[in-house]
């Protein structure tokens, strides 16, 4: 007697699994026909109950990789959309083992990239439209390329949009700034507390964080300077030698003509004695000079540098 039943079917996730359903259980004899529903997890078989039962459809659709019932197996969907996710960063990962492992000459081929003001903005279009066109690819392949699709995938999906926003995130908020204080431009704890060198703390205009890495690596090509370290979300603190570079050497850096960078203090170091002597601002907010000034007529033991006595210097 012939017979028409609708079994669910649990761990499909592509047009494979329906070819191999479809071929297992159409391989019994009695079976006239059966269509798996990859959107509904469902098959429609029809079968001659005479010469085949229910139960021996079952355990074929088991022999062949799948359960009963509603659902698909998770834990492949999470992986494929985490590496669709990875996959447009991977010269970002790229960079970060470059820069753990302070390879010059690695980060050196990064450069013209990070001095693309516009460079993290670029990925992160180019990374989410990625996402977008594989998942397109991935529907239209399993022909789920339907709003139905859409639903029926959405736990899929929103791990690769998801993965792709997570590692943006990470990456331009959290690894590189954390980069820009290891390997190439970073100086040991030791050194700081020793107070034998000066320190010039710049405020730096770069439009994310990502950047930090390329200012901190450029300020180290420098002879004289000892290293940097970088505060989120834009300043940095370079420790140098007052007898081997100045500040205006380390300013005239190419970096910073894409961008600009600004004075915020500088501290001169007191060598052997162990301590550092600050020293005012450069510029007050009045934009007048603030105590960097070394004329005799100043009259403030506490003014040093060259210039004319003004500001915020006394008289």
């Amino acid at each position: 007697m012939e017979k028409n039943v609708v079994v669910k079917i649990k761990g499909m996730h592509c047009q494979n699994c329906v070819e191999r359903i479809e071929s297992g259980v159409g391989s019994l004899e009695g079976v006239d026909k059966v269509k798996v529903d990859l959107i509904n997890n469902e098959a429609k078989i029809s079968f001659d109950d005479e010469k085949v039962n229910l139960e021996q459809i079952n355990n074929k659709i088991k022999e062949v990789g799948y359960n009963l019932g509603d659902g698909e197996k998770k834990k492949k969907t999470i992986i494929q959309g985490i590496a669709y996710g990875l996959i447009p960063h991977i010269g970002c990962i790229a960079f970060i083992i470059a820069a753990v492992l302070g390879s010059t000459i690695l980060m050196q081929y990064f450069r013209p990239v990070l001095m693309n003001r516009y460079v993290f903005h670029y990925l992160i279009l180019i990374s989410v439209g990625f996402a977008t066109l594989s998942s397109g690819i991935y529907l239209k392949k399993n022909k789920l390329l339907s709003w139905e699709g859409i639903k029926r995938k959405k736990g899929y999906l929103s791990i690769m949009f998801g993965s792709v926003v997570g590692i943006n995130l990470i990456l331009f908020l959290g690894v590189f700034p954390v980069l820009a204080n290891v390997g190439v431009g970073s100086i040991s704890g030791d050194a700081i507390d020793s107070g034998e060198f000066s320190v010039m703390r710049i405020s730096v205009d770069i439009p994310c964080p990502g950047h930090a890495p390329l200012i901190t690596s450029e300020l180290a090509t420098v002879n004289g300077v000892e290293g940097s370290e970088f505060s989120f979300p834009n300043d940095f603190d370079v420790y140098y030698d007052p007898t081997v570079t100045s500040e205006e050497e380390m300013l005239s850096l190419e970096v910073f003509d894409e961008y600009p960078a600004t004075v915020l203090t500088l501290e001169s170091g007191s060598g052997s004695s162990g301590g550092v002597n600050k020293v005012q601002p450069l510029a007050s907010p009045s934009g007048g000079s603030a105590g960097t000034c070394g004329s005799p007529s100043c009259g403030n033991p506490t003014c040093t540098g060259g210039g004319s006595c003004g500001g915020g210097c006394g008289g």
